[in-house]
């Protein structure tokens, strides 16, 4: 007989945990149920409109804030040595998933399936949140593994996103660098997203360039295979933006490019609130020998929010992985969010993603939170 459980074994499992959210270590089938709760409804709403769509965005945008708000409590962090062996089955699953639906959404936005104007605005809306904030998240997740074969697949998320500098930009720049001024995905006190945006991204493609490019002529191999495997993985990231433009122009003609760019450029978006937010105002103190000390929890904004951070494989819990960048997603922790001194935002990282958006709400409420922040850093 098989080990594994019977579908009723699973579901009724899936039912408890939905009933403990933020009171129980969420097991992978809850991520699962969170993550994939509004696929349904975009491919729905991709074919046949109406409601769908709108559905679609009203879970994203409003549902998982409601239940957020009402549920109010962390979840607990997973103890130490527990695994999650069918994490890496779930992100494999959610990026076959964002490929599917990068298609079909571009398909019915360039007017293959026959959607009304309003649902088409419906669908951009789904499909670019769904992309920027979990295929982001699983992306990110996936370019920190050490099996290659995932490492690749996180790649050409970022890829079709048009986005696949970030594959390097991120690892070896902004882990590297964060909370200071030489990290273009830091955002300094006073600046905003919009401001912020234009600088981070510009600025960490060419960074991210530099660090590659250092990186290959240091290893300098003499063999010319060795030399072919070394080569930029830029070429790759520009090429690979260029293939999927093609392609989707074979596919879709000139209306799905312009569909297509226009949830790139979204999803993009998402990606730079998410940066913009988690270090907003946060910076690392120098030392007496010109270095900067090490990154702790005091150099990321954190936030709490269960349903939130189940939907974006628990990205919130930021400080912790940047302490911890190869932690699979269900064992990052959070630890104790009253700590003196410990950046946690008032709100779901979602929902502080939109306040982003209009600087003078945003200035209003994080400025005065990250000057008191930053005093006692100054102080080391």
């Amino acid at each position: 007989m098989s080990d594994r459980p019977d579908l009723s074994a699973r579901l009724a499992g899936l039912a408890q945990g939905l009933r403990t959210i933020g009171h129980a270590v969420p097991g992978i089938d809850l991520f699962a149920a969170v993550t994939f709760a509004p696929v349904p409804l975009i491919v729905l709403g991709a074919f046949f409109g109406g409601l769908w769509p709108w559905l679609a965005v009203a879970w994203i945008g409003g549902l998982i804030y409601a239940l957020d708000r009402l549920i109010a409590h962390a979840a607990p962090d997973a103890p130490g040595g527990c695994e999650f062996p069918a994490a890496d089955r779930l992100s494999v699953a959610l990026a076959v998933a964002h490929f599917g639906l990068l298609l079909l959404g571009v398909a019915a936005l360039s007017g293959a399936t026959g959607l009304s104007f309003p649902a088409r605005i419906a669908l951009f809306f789904a499909c670019g949140l769904f992309f920027g904030q979990v295929s982001n998240s699983n992306a990110h997740e996936l370019i920190h593994r050490a099996d290659k074969r995932l490492f690749v697949l996180g790649k050409w998320v970022y890829i079709s996103l048009l986005y696949g500098h970030h594959a390097s930009a991120h690892r070896l720049v902004h882990h590297r660098f964060v909370a200071t001024r030489d990290d273009p995905n830091s955002a300094v006190l006073g600046e905003s997203f919009w401001a912020f945006a234009p600088q981070a991204w510009t600025g960490a493609f060419i960074a991210g360039w530099q660090m590659e490019e250092a990186r290959r002529k240091r290893l300098a191999p003499e063999d010319w295979r060795a030399r072919l495997a070394a080569v930029n993985p830029y070429v790759s990231y520009v090429l690979g933006a260029i293939w999927c433009v093609l392609l989707v122009g074979l596919l879709f003609g000139l209306a799905g490019v312009l569909a297509y760019l226009a949830l790139c450029l979204y999803a993009q978006m998402q990606i730079l609130l998410a940066d913009y937010v988690q270090h907003y105002g946060l910076e690392r103190a120098q030392t007496g020998t010109g270095q900067y000390e090490p990154v702790s929890a005091r150099h990321s904004w954190d936030a709490p929010d269960p349903v939130s951070s189940l939907w974006m494989l628990n990205a919130p819990r930021h400080s912790d992985h940047h302490a911890h960048p190869a932690r699979p997603y269900p064992e990052l922790r959070l630890g104790e969010t009253a700590a003196e001194g410990r950046p946690m935002l008032p709100r779901s990282l979602p929902a502080m993603a939109t306040l982003a958006l209009i600087p003078a709400l945003w200035h209003r409420v994080m400025d005065p939170r990250a000057r008191a922040l930053r005093k006692p850093a100054r102080g080391l």
